[in-house]
């Protein structure tokens, strides 16, 4: 999966889009008490996040590939 956009949403969690249109959410907070995401918790830190294409990463080291996105993901509801 190519991730084409990520937008840093409230409570800890990532509006994702792949390169086939498809979208998602995805929820950081199972990671936050790891040691490479512990600083995401300042909520500013978060924010500051990088899209690489295939992985997604923070300035304090912390990143997650598109492959565990697309694992663990949540599509969003039709509206």
């Amino acid at each position: 999966m190519n991730i084409t956009e990520v937008i840093p949403q409230d409570d800890y969690v990532l509006y994702v889009k792949a390169a086939d249109g498809k979208t998602s959410f995805f929820d950081v907070k199972p990671y936050l008490d790891s040691e490479a995401f512990e600083p995401l918790k300042d909520k500013q830190l978060f924010a500051l996040l990088h899209n690489g294409g295939y992985f997604v990463e923070w300035d304090c080291g912390a990143d997650l590939s598109a492959d565990t996105i697309l694992a663990r993901w949540s599509v969003p509801p039709i509206v």
